[in-house]
C-alpha cells in the first residue's frame, strides 16, 4: 500500500482554526464527511469514542485518530495542521500540530493496520516532520509524504 493510494492532494488541510482537541476533530469529521459520504457527527462521534480509550498523539507533536466505518468503500487518510498547536493529551504531553485521521471499512483488519503503520512511521520521522511544519501548500506537502 502506498500513501497515493489513500490520500489525495484534496484530502490536506491547513491552517484549520480550532481552539481545542473537541473543536479540532469537529472540523476534521466535517471536512472528511464531504469526502466519504459518512455523517460528519458520526466520524467525529467514533474518532472522539476512539480518544476516550486513549490519546492518539502519540509524541513529538504527532497524533493519528482513526476508526472504522460502516459503509466505507476503501480506506481514506487525511492530513490536518491546526493554524496552532493543540493540547491532544499526547503521551509526551506536547502539543500536536501535525494530524493523520484514518478511517478504514469495518471488517477491514488488514489493509487498516497496513495504513496505520505506515502513517505512523511517517510521523515517527523527525526529518519528515520538521519538513512537514515547514510547509504551506497542500501540492508540497503531497509530494513530500509520497516521497517520505
Amino acid at each position: 500500500m502506498n500513501i497515493s493510494n489513500i490520500l489525495t492532494e484534496k484530502n490536506i488541510f491547513l491552517d484549520l482554526k480550532s481552539g481545542s482537541k473537541r473543536e479540532f476533530l469537529q472540523d476534521l469529521a466535517q471536512k472528511a464527511s464531504e469526502y466519504t459520504n459518512i455523517d460528519a457527527l458520526a466520524i467525529f462521534d467514533s474518532i472522539l469514542e476512539r480518544e476516550n480509550l486513549g490519546s492518539t498523539g502519540f509524541g513529538g507533536g504527532t497524533a493519528l485518530p482513526h476508526s472504522r466505518f460502516t459503509g466505507l468503500d476503501k480506506v481514506y487518510a487525511f492530513f490536518a495542521k491546526p493554524s496552532y498547536p493543540l493540547d491532544f493529551d499526547a503521551i509526551d504531553n506536547k502539543p500536536v500540530d501535525l494530524v493523520f485521521l484514518l478511517m478504514s471499512p469495518e471488517g477491514n483488519g488488514a489493509d487498516h493496520l497496513t495504513a496505520l503503520a505506515m502513517l505512523s512511521r511517517i510521523l515517527k520521522d523527525e526529518g519528515t516532520c520538521t519538513k512537514l511544519r515547514e510547509m504551506s501548500n497542500p501540492t508540497g506537502i503531497y509530494a513530500l509524504l509520497n516521497e517520505a
